[in-house]
């Protein structure tokens, strides 16, 4: 059948290679068609984990206390912030951004309530609500008031009184929370048990339809965001002004990732036109192989637009990636035709050709799966962006072995063979002086890779996943200095929400209980004050006699040197108290007062940090992302142990969540999914190697120089202080998937050279001297590529960028003196070499 198939490949191609390229271009145009549907994501899915069940929680909870997907934009005026000219300023830059289409409210430090303003008693605040802009508003009072209050202080206004933000709310997304839970409710059930055609169908359905909205949603986000920047252009004359929130972070990441397969695929294809002049100084070899990439590219992008499977921060660069692996299979092919053609001069061109396929469609066919199952790795990652991108290179890379397979060979057989070329060059040279190293110098190779392997391994014990995200960013952009100035001036930026539930044992009331609460007011004031007393008598925490608990918690958690602000009932009773001592120790008076509380106060004050019965609590605290000490793991643990061996609580009552917990959730998966990678990686590897190869000690031999490259590069991350995130995660997979191409084609042409006269080192002679330039050029190449990343503003991709380059390198001298040393050394039986 293989013979069949071969037979009827070379037909078409080589006989046919005018209807080949028709039916390659009929392809390309038809998928060319479809790259205007192909798009761009970089929503706040990037930081989560693929079914974390801390999700589930996360979502219910901004959906029972709001959600922190705002805007906020900070202002640090010239002149004295209470001024005439900067209230006036602020007053009109509020106007303009509540002016907004999709603007919901804008709040700031002219309109959150005042109640020292000058002091008002509670009944005058159940019937009006002051404010800064309000008349009788006395405006020194207002300002010691906002610098000293438990709510604004470093949260709206900086402790200096230099800086406020106005927090900008967006209409709530009602669609797409519904289309979300429904493609949710769908996907649990099916993890569950199978579901059936009629919900396969609604699943199919509803996650197309939120799709479309959620691409909508972002591309209106991008609007709104540049519309804020514009009005925000107006009035910088008159103060330094930063934009900071996830909303932000999300549009312009999207920003990033756009800038980045533009430029950088363009980049990198400019870097192949020159490594390709320089290196063969021939027309048809540059052309050729840009036409190969560039409809590879054209088909993936294609392909990723008709199925409606978008591009992420963390995927970003696979357009640069594909190209250079399209290119490397490539330039073996060239490599090997120039070969050919030297050594049988009378051969005609599809003669050549024809061998060319014939001896380098195994190897690649062989290189190309390995690679695929090493980005097939990342799939075990459990977190969504990854695998998807381990999915998109997978089929990118099938697409460029098909497509350098046909259009390659079709459109090199309108070319004639030309003249030889010349190979005593300074290539033959580096590849040659390799050779003698190992040969009188093999056992200090050996010593060196075994000293390399060593501080490897040390530095791979330094390994953390603990970063920051601000790092992510360089320090010029608006969402580093935003994030920096929030931290410093306003707060704290993370959020991480502390969530305590009543003990259970206080909802196991008996029927008698229930009648006595119930009853409790009625005789003595009516229908009127029957429910009044009941929030205090009914509630767990929102009395007198557990307040102390609540105050304690509230002291802990500010106390903690990795928090910022923090928000409590235990904030609105302190406000409270400063009105009132009395009204805060009494139970009945408590509970009429929160019935009459204003909506607007009530909302402001309690309807963020306590449910509804107030049998939850809510802290809302702000972690310093800017702070280089911190170990978010280490503080999740640490608030939890104390809360529960410390404060009693029940191991049940305590919930921490925020995008601080998602996002460490995350990094924590890292390392697990970082030995399941690479462990799935090599034993891959192996397996394909054990049938590749006939032999198992010829498998454990190639494997050695591919360990070494990836521990090598992992080790000098943990020398470094780079920690493993959502891109540096996926070098090692991709490091191996690529080094290893070249130990299957260095092993393949090995055997074929010492089948002649079975001698090793006149093998590893010719060998060098043949495969060593395809693995040279190969290597420089993607080297150089990657290199091109470091002018990225994003600095994972920097990292990415940079350290897979350097395992290009060591994988590169690892196969040209380790792999043929331990081929010599350890001598496999020649029929299995």
């Amino acid at each position: 059948m293989l013979k069949t198939f071969s037979s009827y490949y070379y037909k078409l191609v080589l006989n046919h290679p005018a209807i080949t390229l028709l039916l390659v271009s009929m392809v390309v145009a038809f998928f060319g068609f479809h790259t205007q549907s192909f798009r761009l994501d970089a929503s706040a899915d990037a930081l989560i984990l693929e079914n974390d069940k801390a999700l589930e929680y996360y979502r219910s909870t901004r959906a029972l206390y709001g959600s922190d997907d705002f805007l906020i934009v900070t202002y640090s005026p010239v002149k004295d912030m209470f001024s005439d000219a900067v209230l006036a300023d602020l007053h009109s830059l509020r106007e303009e951004l509540a002016a907004m289409e999709h603007v919901k409210s804008v709040t700031s430090i002219l309109d959150v309530p005042l109640v020292q303003s000058p002091p008002i008693t509670l009944a005058e605040l159940a019937q009006e609500v002051p404010a800064l802009e309000s008349p009788g508003t006395d405006r020194e009072l207002a300002r010691k008031e906002l610098l000293s209050s438990p709510l604004y202080s470093n949260l709206i206004i900086s402790l200096d009184g230099k800086t406020t933000a106005l927090q900008v709310v967006f209409h709530s997304d009602n669609e797409g929370q519904r289309l979300l839970k429904q493609r949710n409710q769908l996907r649990e059930k099916r993890l569950q048990s199978d579901l059936s055609e009629q919900e396969k169908e609604a699943l199919a359905l509803v996650s197309q339809e939120y799709d479309v909205h959620s691409a909508m949603l972002q591309n209106q986000q991008k609007l709104d965001i540049a519309e804020i920047r514009g009005i925000m252009d107006r009035h910088r004359s008159n103060a330094e002004m930063y934009l900071g929130g996830v909303p932000m972070i999300s549009s312009d990441s999207m920003g990033y990732i756009r800038h980045d397969l533009t430029t950088f695929g363009l980049g990198v294809l400019s870097f192949m036109v020159l490594i390709l002049v320089i290196t063969f100084r021939k027309a048809r070899w540059v052309v050729l192989p840009i036409v190969t990439c560039v409809a590879t590219g054209i088909i993936t992008i294609g392909f990723l637009g008709l199925v409606n499977w978008p591009v992420t921060v963390v995927s970003s660069n696979f357009v640069s990636l594909l190209l250079i692996i399209t290119l490397s299979l490539t330039i073996h092919l060239i490599v090997r035709y120039r070969e050919l053609q030297a050594q049988s001069l009378e051969m005609n061109q599809q003669d050549l050709v024809r061998e060319t396929l014939h001896s380098k469609a195994a190897p690649c066919f062989y290189t190309v799966i390995t690679t695929i199952v090493a980005f097939g790795s990342l799939l075990f990652s459990g977190i969504r962006p990854i695998i998807d991108f381990g999915w998109m290179m997978s089929i990118g890379i099938a697409v460029a072995f098909l497509v350098v397979f046909t259009l390659f060979p079709a459109g090199l057989m309108f070319f004639t063979p030309g003249t030889a070329a010349n190979h005593n060059d300074w290539t033959d040279r580096v590849t040659g002086l390799l050779a003698r190293l190992i040969k009188t110098h093999g056992l200090t190779v050996l010593l060196v890779s075994f000293v390399l392997a060593i501080l490897s391994g040390l530095g791979i014990s330094y390994l953390s996943v603990e970063n920051r995200f601000i790092d992510y960013f360089k320090s010029k952009t608006e969402i580093y200095r935003g994030m920096e100035q929030i931290d410093r001036q306003l707060g704290g930026t993370t959020p991480l929400d502390v969530i305590i539930d009543a003990p259970a044992e206080f909802f196991e009331v008996d029927d008698e209980d229930e009648d006595f609460d119930d009853d409790l007011f009625a005789d003595d004031f009516g229908d009127d004050t029957e429910n009044d007393a009941g929030i205090t008598g009914s509630s767990y925490w929102f009395n007198t006699f557990i307040m102390d608990d609540v105050f304690e918690i509230h002291r802990y958690l500010d106390s903690l040197s990795e928090t910022g602000k923090v928000l409590s009932i235990a904030t609105a009773m302190e406000i409270l108290s400063q009105m009132d001592k009395e009204v805060v120790l009494d139970n009945f008076a408590l509970a009429v007062f929160y019935k009459k509380l204003p909506m607007e106060v009530k909302e402001a004050l309690f309807a963020p940090y306590m449910s509804e019965d107030g049998n939850q609590l809510r802290f809302s605290i702000r972690v310093f992302e800017s702070d280089p000490s911190l170990q978010r793991e280490a503080l999740l643990q640490e608030i939890r142990h104390t809360l529960v061996t410390e404060m009693n609580l029940e191991e049940e009552q305590v919930h921490l969540t925020g995008m601080l917990v998602l996002y460490n959730n995350m990094l924590q998966s890292l390392f697990r999914s970082q030995i399941l990678t690479i462990g799935a990686v090599f034993l891959a590897i192996m397996v394909m190697f054990s049938i590749l190869f006939h032999s198992v000690k010829m498998a454990l031999v190639a494997i050695v120089p591919n360990i070494l490259a990836a521990s090598m590069m992992l080790g000098l991350m943990g020398w470094l202080k780079i920690p493993l995130d959502m891109m540096t995660i996926t070098i090692a997979a991709i490091s191996i998937g690529i080094a290893v191409d070249d130990t299957i084609h260095y092993v393949h042409r090995f055997t074929e050279e010492f089948s002649k006269d079975q001698n090793y080192w006149e093998a590893i002679k010719r060998s060098h001297a043949t495969i060593g330039r395809a693995m040279y050029y190969t290597t420089l190449t993607i080297t150089l590529g990657f290199s091109i990343l470091a002018l990225s503003s994003f600095v994972p991709t920097i990292y990415f960028g940079l350290l897979t380059g350097f395992a290009m390198l060591i994988a590169l001298l690892a196969n040209l003196t380790l792999l043929p040393l331990l081929i010599v050394r350890l001598k496999p039986p020649a029929k299995y070499v």
